[in-house]
């Protein structure tokens, strides 16, 4: 049995995931990769085939129609032969010491009764316009080195979430939530990493630089003038991240994980206001009012907490100078933590 499985989506990616596959190819036979090439329209599935031909015993390639990221997420997942699941997009790459560590840790859990739910990482911001670095960690908030549980971590700082980046997921669990992205759909990955974690029990964290996040080129998705643009598909996700849990349940059961998720739907909802904010129509100021009461409807409690107590507060200063307040700060923050 394999220890891990690689997903990588592609999409017109032969300029740069040769470097993505080079590095997971450290992994050796405990890694299975599955390079999905999502109808792209140059070289990508003709590279992809090559490298299953050259290391049949450990890459795998999907062709398939375009249906998205998501659904090149969704046709790893249903062919994953590994204990574990991990997503790399094609312009990223693995660290390839990190890469071997996890490797070993992997194998620890493998031989136990009950192998641990989830494994966390650091990744590093790759920023491409001025050569710099930023790694994501999370000592403050996990144990190191042992197995815990979602009552031991703590809290998180206002600019850190996990993300797809930073986690790999037993594969049967993912399976086992019943996790399906929608497809022709940007910005899952906030789904992938928000949706199982009430099903996590068990969890593990290595204080290594894992994953590396490339960021920078004019037509990314996090690029701001693509996500307004793209708008749309980010309320599409952020409704169907209100609808995945009921939040005072996960209370009940899990308080500091609740507490996390809250924080991450509300930073959701607020880059959902500002861009539409951004946008300025009145069309799209429509549907930010239409959002926050979708998530009223939903609970008014947690609407009325996320609304005016909470990260969310700078997306609804009121008035057109308050509008314009809630993008200077979005910029700000995203000079000061460049998270995209």
């Amino acid at each position: 049995m394999k220890l891990l499985t690689f997903a990588v989506p592609c999409y017109n990616s032969q300029a740069y995931m040769e470097h993505c596959v080079e590095t997971l190819l450290e992994g050796g036979d405990d890694v299975e990769i599955i390079l999905v090439d999502d109808g792209s329209k140059d070289d990508t599935g003709a590279i992809a085939d090559r490298y299953a031909a050259q290391y049949p015993d450990i890459v795998r390639v999907v062709h398939q129609e375009n249906g998205g990221h998501g659904e090149g997420v969704n046709q790893g997942l249903r062919r994953a032969q590994g204990l574990y699941y991990k997503v790399v997009d094609s312009d990223d790459w693995a660290d390839v010491d990190a890469l071997r560590k996890v490797i070993a840790k992997l194998r620890e859990f493998s031989q136990m009764e009950q192998p641990v739910d989830m494994l966390v990482c650091n990744y590093v911001y790759e920023h491409v316009e001025d050569q710099t670095q930023k790694v994501m960690r999370y000592t403050n908030v996990f144990p190191q080195n042992r197995v815990f549980t979602w009552d031991e971590i703590g809290r998180f700082r206002p600019s850190q979430y996990l993300l797809m980046h930073s986690v790999f997921y037993r594969t049967q669990l993912l399976r086992g939530c019943g996790l399906e992205l929608p497809k022709h759909t940007f910005y899952v990955d906030n789904i992938f990493v928000y949706q199982p974690l009430p099903f996590v029990k068990t969890l593990y964290y290595m204080d290594l630089d894992f994953y590396r996040y490339f960021i920078g080129r004019a037509d990314q998705s996090v690029n701001e003038q693509v996500m307004v643009k793209r708008v749309d598909q980010q309320l599409r996700v952020t409704r169907i991240m209100i609808d995945s849990h009921n939040l005072r349940s996960v209370a009940a059961q899990h308080r500091r994980l609740s507490r996390y998720m809250f924080n991450y739907l509300s930073m959701m909802m607020t880059i959902s206001s500002v861009f539409l904010i951004i946008d300025g129509s009145p069309e799209a100021l429509g549907k930010k009012t239409e959002l926050w009461e979708y998530l009223r409807t939903v609970d008014s409690g947690i609407y009325h907490k996320m609304k005016y107590r909470s990260i969310s507060a700078v997306g609804n200063f009121p008035g057109y100078q308050g509008r314009k307040l809630s993008v200077r700060l979005y910029r700000l923050a995203r000079r000061i933590y460049k998270f995209n």
